[in-house]
């Protein structure tokens, strides 16, 4: 199951035990502008890193639409998966790195 969270949620993730916050952009957007402690991992190379199945997953996108899209796949795979509603472009939190 996914569950979809706000942008402003996203803060209680970051850094948090048990949890990887993923950036599925390109690596030109990462380094553009990213949360802190993100790890860019680019929606075409996602299944080929994927992370130990106990490790709650936080995916974001530039809008919201890749990350709900990789999150149901990783979900049928048995893995927790939360996105982000909006993506990116909704974040307005204290963790954006640009």
């Amino acid at each position: 199951m996914v569950e979809n969270i706000s942008a402003r949620e996203l803060d209680s993730y970051v850094n948090a035990p048990g949890f990887m916050v993923i950036d599925l952009r390109t690596r030109k957007e990462y380094r553009e502008g990213h949360i802190k402690g993100a790890v860019n991992v680019p929606s075409g190379e996602f299944g080929r890193k994927l992370p130990d199945l106990n490790t709650g997953l936080v995916l974001y996108c530039q809008r919201g639409g890749m990350s709900m899209a990789v999150a149901r796949e990783l979900s049928r795979k048995g893995y927790r998966v939360k996105t982000v509603v909006g993506g990116i472009r909704a974040y307005r939190g204290k963790n954006l790195v640009k």
